[in-house]
């Protein structure tokens, strides 16, 4: 009997260390509307990298939209283990509501932001309207693209980039650039609620002369729909991008997912994760990797939310927020 038993303990040790060995974890990463292929890349880089470094397989599922619809749905319920924003804003929205620290930028390099980008334009063919600037897109004659700043990040960094250019060019004038603001907006045929939705309307519906989005988009695009031409175009000055990551831990304490969340999101930093992010035309903070692909980002003089708007406590309040200026400027759209 005691050999029995010991044979049938050696058995179950041996049945169950496999087991042990192909655990399974799995984490949301919320992320913005775009975001689909670069994560498509990324992720499977990151189960290979997690297997070998735990001997855990993972499994990483995606949800993208607009990002402030994203933040609320995560407020509202979506378990969101990690996410990759293209506004800072809205990680500060999850930070107010108690779900990740109010240091949130501190927890990692380069304030939390692993890649960055800026807002640039994609024209048809030819640029037969010769567009080369943020006042084109005020001409009556041009007919600009762009989601709805009320719903996307996206689209809010079109809005302060083109606010930005405004105040660079007449000196400063608050009143001239919020006037620039109702041209160009007068002019958008269709307000889309997300990045993607913008893309297919210019792309594939063949609404409008030009796409405003981020230049990695632009790129993306470019590639995508080869067959039609369409060329990229970097304005004299634009606004630079984070992009902020960060855990939800709140959630992530709840379903013990902290430790591969938090890799998943060292993991972007890695020159492996860089050069997939440059490869999906990102601009990124490994120096080597960035002279790799610098072709691909034309140099353009990138000014910040802080030196033209005062940070971003400043944009919500005197911008953002219910009644403040991008409501002023965007009423009856």
């Amino acid at each position: 009997m005691k050999t029995r038993f010991l044979q049938a303990a050696a058995l179950a040790g041996a049945l169950a260390a496999p087991a042990a060995a192909s655990a399974q974890d799995a984490i949301l990463n919320v992320s913005y509307d775009i975001a689909r292929e670069l994560f498509e890349a990324i992720n499977p880089a990151f189960v290979e990298h997690w297997q070998a470094e735990t001997g855990r397989s993972v499994t990483i599922d995606q949800s993208h939209g607009g990002s402030s619809r994203q933040a609320r749905a995560i407020l509202e319920g979506l378990a969101a283990d990690v996410v990759t924003f293209n506004q800072e804003t809205d990680v500060d929205v999850l930070a107010s509501g108690g779900l990740l620290p109010e240091n949130w930028r501190e927890l990692l390099p380069n304030d939390a932001s692993p890649y960055y980008s800026t807002m640039a334009f994609l024209v048809r063919e030819g640029n037969p309207k010769n567009i080369q600037d943020w006042d084109d897109l005020a001409r009556d004659d041009v007919a600009p693209i762009f989601p709805n700043p009320k719903t996307s990040g996206n689209a809010r960094y079109t809005y302060l980039a083109a606010y930005a250019y405004a105040l660079e060019t007449n000196g400063g004038d608050e009143e001239a650039a919020q006037e620039f603001l109702r041209q160009i907006f007068a002019s958008v045929p269709v307000f889309d609620t997300g990045g993607r939705a913008a893309t297919q309307t210019f792309a594939e519906r063949g609404l409008g002369d030009v796409l405003v989005t981020f230049e990695a988009e632009t790129g993306a695009i470019a590639q995508e729909y080869a067959a039609q031409g369409l060329e990229r175009v970097t304005p004299s000055i634009s606004l630079f991008a984070a992009f902020p990551v960060a855990v939800v831990e709140d959630v992530a304490a709840r379903k013990g997912t902290t430790e591969v969340a938090e890799a998943y999101l060292e993991f972007l930093y890695t020159p492996e994760a860089q050069r997939i992010l440059a490869e999906n035309f990102y601009r990124v903070h490994d120096e080597a990797v960035a002279a790799e692909f610098a072709e691909q980002t034309p140099e353009v003089r990138l000014v910040t939310v802080d030196e033209i708007f005062g940070g971003w406590e400043r944009v919500n309040a005197e911008h953002l927020a219910d009644g403040a200026i991008l409501d002023q400027v965007f009423v009856n759209q």
